[in-house]
């Protein structure tokens, strides 16, 4: 990897810059290289190619009973009966 080193920041820039990186849970590095890559129209694509959001009204409202009552049914499919395998 080639290394480049930026002179003349000001503190201001520098400050906004880790400030932001932080944010989004990034090393400086890191999010310097993203917003050169996407500054110039070299940055790297989305894994996926949608973004699924038709569930997201279910998310947290399970209460604790509805929970275990779920999870109980899913553990009970889940059992494998050993005289089907023998």
């Amino acid at each position: 990897m080639n290394t480049v080193t930026i002179r003349g920041l000001d503190p201001d820039l520098l400050e906004k810059l880790k400030r932001t990186a932080a944010k989004q849970e990034k090393s400086l590095n890191q999010f310097t290289l993203d917003i050169l890559r996407q500054s110039m129209g070299c940055s790297k694509g989305k894994k996926y190619s949608r973004e699924y959001d038709d569930l997201d009204h279910l998310f947290g409202r399970w209460s604790a009973d509805e929970f275990k009552k779920i999870q109980g049914a899913i553990d009970r499919a889940r059992h494998i009966d050993e005289e089907l395998w023998k």
